[in-house]
């Protein structure tokens, strides 16, 4: 496979925020023939169905239920897979995904479309980013440490917890990122992605587990099951504080917070810190279009694109707030075509 560099990585990922904002999502013509559900279904990711976060995600269900007049169901998802699977199916017309997520089920469905990504803090889909990172736990730092600044070269031979393979942020990502890095030594030369789904004696890695969402997965590191977690910045942001160094960059510090809910309720106080940080597009929420009509999708993106909507400080959170969600002032929802995700699929080539 062709290897994909991390500096041509950041600046395909990068270079495609600047594409995509426009039309509203349609796959056909024929989406104007369907006939929609009694019931709108949303499907959440796991990293996303915590009780936490249950006051934004009824927020955008009346949001969407005003637009169209149906009612709004959530599903809740213990597994990467069964979200996928219900938004590609059409059992769940909606689905907050990430990158790689998304791109699986507009493979399995090209039906399956971004209905609206949250932007960046201008506004725009220029800095519409998240950060896929490497952490270890707090004291361990110093092991993958070559002087002053931080490497890869000595992962190899530990214990990794991934999240997901059907993870953006938290497989894709920096599985590609470790591919392009070691595949340049001769003994590495040949490393593939899928050499890293599990660990032994032979392999890159002396153990792999999969924490199963990103909360999890820091757990894992925190609690000494792995010495090295795939966590991105957006789904545990709610549960620490920044404590040294700079906001997702290597070496910096965070502490989980003392008031910190499950599955951090006992890791208080406890520690981590980033060595490795790649950006990555945010996730879309996406729609079925060919499970809703296109006079539902339009109504749907008008309302989560409308200025009452950005404004709503349950959906896009304000700064000083203590509230958890998953989007913050000063973003809001814009339209995007499914080639801004292109990139998450080029990482596989």
């Amino acid at each position: 496979m062709k290897k994909v560099s991390l500096l041509t990585l950041v600046v395909i990922l990068v270079s495609s925020l600047l594409a995509g904002c426009g039309s509203t999502p349609s796959s056909s013509s024929a989406a104007s023939d369907v006939k929609d559900p009694d019931t709108i279904t949303i499907a959440w990711l796991p990293n996303n169905a915590a009780e936490d976060s249950k006051s934004t995600r009824d927020e955008i269900d009346k949001i969407i239920a005003k637009a169209t007049g149906k009612k709004v169901e959530d599903k809740l998802t213990t597994d990467y897979a069964i979200t996928v699977e219900a938004l590609a199916s059409g059992n769940a017309q909606l689905a907050y995904l990430g990158g790689e997520s998304y791109v699986e089920a507009h493979t399995k469905n090209n039906k399956v479309v971004p209905l609206v990504v949250n932007s960046g803090d201008s506004g725009t889909l220029k800095d519409a980013l998240y950060y896929s990172r490497m952490l270890v736990k707090k004291g361990n730092e110093d092991q993958y440490k070559s002087g002053a600044d931080f490497t890869l070269d000595n992962i190899v031979g530990k214990r990794f917890s991934f999240v997901s393979t059907s993870s953006t942020s938290g497989f894709k990502v920096p599985s590609s990122a470790i591919v392009s890095y070691f595949s340049k030594q001769d003994k590495w030369k040949n490393l593939k992605a899928d050499n890293l789904l599990q660990g032994g004696t032979d392999k890159f890695f002396s153990q792999v587990i999969f924490g199963g969402s990103h909360q999890l997965s820091l757990v894992n590191v925190l609690t000494d099951k792995a010495d090295i977690a795939a966590v991105d910045d957006i789904d545990v942001a709610s549960y620490v504080d920044l404590t040294q160094g700079k906001d997702n960059m290597p070496g910096a510090v965070y502490t989980v917070k003392k008031d910190a809910v499950d599955p951090f309720s006992k890791l208080a106080d406890s520690q981590y810190v980033v060595i490795k940080s790649i950006p990555v597009m945010n996730g879309p929420i996406a729609v079925n279009t060919g499970a809703l009509s296109q006079k539902t999708i339009d109504a749907m993106t008008k309302a989560l694109t409308s200025d009452e909507t950005t404004k709503d400080p349950v959906i896009f959170i304000p700064k000083d707030s203590k509230a958890k969600g998953f989007f913050n002032q000063p973003q809001s929802f814009l339209t995007t075509d499914d080639a801004w995700y292109q990139p998450i699929r080029d990482l596989s080539k």
